[in-house]
């Protein structure tokens, strides 16, 4: 994110608190010792997967770079470096074809040695439309047949991937891919052991037992249901010398005040914070703030049940977007550094590919702003336009403290502002919200993205039509056009450029979404604890080289 094109991972991250004892244990492999060093780790809610392919959250993302990892990994300086590649790949000369040598070390959990087939059956799986994965949009266009195959006119046995001999992996790429080791870091792209994927089924990834490992930590006590679960030293990582930490156990908390109460009796050693809890601690000198590359944004869905909803109405969706005080939101509700978005793309992501400008200075940042008299005339003009003296829309939302603090203020804002709006709040936990989304069984939605990788077609792609992550029914021709211009254009940098500021104006111009803010993340730590790898653009912490003194 700071560094123009690097490709990173997802950020969805809340209140948080942690689980007192260690719980459960594993069926994979060996752990470390109960006895050492111990960190008391929290989360905003609850584990929806394992399942690498699948994932599609920071929560699950975060858990597993602990616990498993990919041909590259990244450091706690937000840089990449060598994982399970014993060496950096031989690239032919047209910067098309990788050759990757793998560690002849690397095992699984079980004992399996890490092979290139791994990688190769990950990756086809991943790509395989039967397997129905969001994330299978990390290799459209990026590998060799890979679009192809996500649509159906060709095999996944053709994915341009190749196991040469069991620690040798070939892969062709369709164009030239500047921010290739960050996607390769992706735990998506992480391998997957066939047989054992094949032998679980269904199963796979839904408890603790149905995985295996191969990171720094091995996963235990989760049932795929519960709010706590613990990560213990894998002692049969390749890197197992350099994780200092035997212990992390996790413990989901929804509540503040909760949190804060262990925080203080030294039980946990780290949550997050928001509202006036954050604003009581300014003079704690545990208290620090980290900005983040994500932004929270009303998403509006155009089509439930397979109607069309009142949100179809551009004027609605305008009334909608303009009515929100955002100021009055981060300072008096969020109270956690976060800035207000008048935009999509956020700030100090990427830079212009010549003079180095950064994204939002040279498009604006107010795209989308609040404008009280603005708002009202479009929603007038759309209920008359769909026939309607009022509407009832519902806002889903997560059930944490911070997230129900933040609907009850939007739906003030919406029904105060605009006569004729009801808004009804829905929290559901965090899983229950993804499926949701995923279903596209909502009105309105609270959603958050941070950037798979640092490129603003990262935000922008999203928005596709029939896009795996759109979810929303909308849907824009012209938009398309351009977002797939600035897909396939890897020459002409200045013209892909200007695609993108164009599209995100279109795309805010349609009010497709309510841009809401550029999230800061205040929290509390355990001053002892050294080496939480945070990424402003990543899987939200990477714990390999975390210490407690």
């Amino acid at each position: 994110m700071k560094k123009g094109y690097l490709l990173k991972t997802t950020a969805v991250v809340g209140l948080s608190a942690f689980l007192l004892a260690a719980c459960g244990n594993s069926g994979n492999g060996e752990g470390g010792s109960n006895e050492g060093t111990t960190l008391n780790w929290t989360t905003s809610g609850e584990l929806p997967t394992m399942d690498t392919t699948m994932a599609t959250d920071n929560i699950s993302f975060t858990a597993m770079e602990a616990v498993n990892e990919g041909l590259y990994r990244q450091t706690q300086e937000g840089e990449y470096e060598l994982a399970l590649l014993a060496e950096e790949p031989e690239i032919s000369e047209d910067g098309n074809t990788y050759t990757y040598k793998l560690k002849d070390n690397a095992v699984w959990s079980n004992g399996d040695p890490i092979t290139a087939n791994d990688f190769v059956f990950a990756w086809q799986r991943l790509v395989n439309p039967d397997q129905g994965a969001t994330y299978s949009y990390l290799l459209d266009g990026i590998v060799e047949n890979a679009s192809e195959i996500i649509a159906g006119d060709k095999d996944p046995s053709e994915l341009g991937v190749k196991a040469i001999d069991d620690h040798t992996l070939e892969v062709k790429y369709a164009k030239p891919v500047p921010y290739i080791e960050g996607l390769l870091a992706m735990a998506p792209l992480y391998p997957l052991n066939e047989k054992y994927v094949n032998e679980k089924g269904d199963a796979y990834g839904t408890t603790a037992e149905n995985v295996l490992y191969n990171g720094p930590y091995v996963l235990e006590g989760w049932d795929g249901t519960n709010l706590n679960w613990t990560m213990k030293k894998n002692d049969q990582y390749w890197d197992k010398d350099a994780v200092k930490t035997d212990v992390i156990n996790w413990q989901v908390i929804k509540e503040n005040s909760t949190a804060l109460n262990l925080f203080d009796s030294g039980e946990i050693d780290y949550t997050t914070i928001g509202g006036e809890y954050a604003q009581t601690r300014q003079d704690d000198p545990n208290l620090a703030s980290s900005p983040e590359s994500t932004i929270a944004y009303i998403k509006m869905n155009q089509e439930r049940d397979g109607k069309e909803t009142p949100l179809a109405n551009k004027n609605i969706r305008h009334g909608i977007a303009q009515a929100i005080d955002k100021d009055s939101y981060v300072d008096d509700v969020l109270q956690n550094g976060s800035v207000k978005a008048d935009y999509f793309v956020p700030k100090d992501l990427a830079s212009d590919p010549n003079g180095g400008e950064d994204f939002r200075k040279e498009n604006g940042s107010d795209l989308l702003p609040y404008d009280l008299e603005a708002a009202q005339e479009a929603f007038k003009q759309g209920l008359e336009e769909i026939g309607e003296d009022n509407i009832s829309l519902e806002l889903l939302t997560d059930d944490t403290e911070g997230a129900k603090r933040s609907a009850e203020y939007l739906q003030g804002q919406l029904q105060e502002n605009l006569d004729g709006l009801n808004v009804e709040i829905k929290a559901v936990p965090f899983k229950s919200r993804i499926a949701a989304d995923d279903k596209q069984d909502y009105d309105l939605q609270i959603a958050l993205w941070g950037a798979d990788y640092a490129d603003p077609i990262n935000y922008l792609e999203l928005f596709q039509t029939d896009g795996p992550n759109n979810k929303s029914g909308y849907s824009n021709p012209q938009y398309d056009e351009l977002i797939k211009a600035s897909l396939n254009e890897t020459e002409k940098l200045d013209e892909r450029w200007d695609n993108l500021k164009e599209a995100e104006k279109m795309l805010l111009d349609d009010a497709a979404i309510a841009p809401l803010y550029q999230r800061s993340q205040a929290y509390l730590q355990n001053p002892s604890v050294k080496g939480v790898a945070r990424n402003q653009v990543g899987a939200n912490e990477g714990f390999k080289w975390v210490t407690k003194e």
